[in-house]
């Protein structure tokens, strides 16, 4: 799995990836009592958060060069997942830390390469177009 030129494990698992709806819908009622229904399809703005759930651990070097990522305003990324299947994403600043790192062993001075269990808050995004 890939996230801009970050390689990530491949068992980090969508945690979201069935909650997504691709359509939109308002509804309302009419001065008549009639139900008007509208729809229409979403083109981006699909969550994808990336989760270890114990099945993967992340080595700090990795979480640093993440962090670095994250504090990039309005940095579009390709995401690219174990399958094949390409997005392009930001970071989803929209619910709180769009990244999250807890070290599996406690140390007070952790090594690059000491584990941790990471969450990643993504949202699909337009690809950017080249110049």
């Amino acid at each position: 799995m890939m996230l801009d030129s970050i390689e990530l494990d491949d068992q980090f698992e969508w945690a979201d990836e069935f909650d997504w709806d691709a359509l939109a819908q308002d509804q309302e009622r009419s001065l008549t009592g009639a139900l008007l229904v509208q729809e229409g399809v979403k083109l981006h703005g699909r969550p994808i958060t990336l989760k270890a759930n114990g099945g993967v651990w992340t080595p700090l070097s990795v979480v640093r060069q993440l962090e670095a990522l994250r504090d990039q305003r309005l940095k579009v990324m390709d995401l690219v997942l174990p399958d094949g299947r390409g997005f392009s994403v930001i970071f989803n600043r929209s619910e709180g830390a769009p990244l999250k790192a807890t070290q599996v062993f406690r140390q007070v001075a952790p090594s690059p390469d000491h584990d941790y269990d990471v969450e990643i808050s993504l949202i699909t995004v337009a690809p950017v177009a080249a110049p």
